[in-house]
């Protein structure tokens, strides 16, 4: 299973992201952004994500994606169980999500493949 740690180590590598805590909640952002947060007992990761995409991804795998509360569904974000995730899923969806907030000559940054096998 993938733990805050783990997302940490990805995270605080890429360019301009850094961590917070809100309401008791582990946070990364770039900027004022949100682009990763867990839940308070941090066995759900939400992240942004495509909103017109969402359904799909979540139809494909529902016993890893889900919606996230009603309050967050108008914005580019959905949720996932950390138990379900891998390493390199995880990556994958860290780096996507930073890259939805991030301007896009960051995009290649030599930090977003981090640790990735070729």
């Amino acid at each position: 299973m993938i733990t805050v740690d783990d997302v940490r180590d990805v995270a605080l590598r890429l360019p301009r992201s850094y961590e917070v805590i809100v309401r008791d909640r582990i946070k990364f952002r770039v900027g004022r952004i949100v682009y990763v947060a867990f839940s308070r007992d941090e066995t759900v990761m939400g992240f942004a994500y495509p909103k017109e995409e969402r359904p799909a991804l979540i139809a494909a795998e529902p016993e890893t994606f889900l919606m996230p509360p009603a309050s967050d569904q108008r914005y580019n974000w959905v949720d996932c169980s950390m138990a379900a995730l891998d390493e390199h899923r995880m990556r994958e969806l860290v780096v996507d999500a930073w890259r939805m907030v991030v301007p896009k000559f960051l995009h290649d940054h030599p930090s977003t493949s981090i640790g990735r096998r070729r």
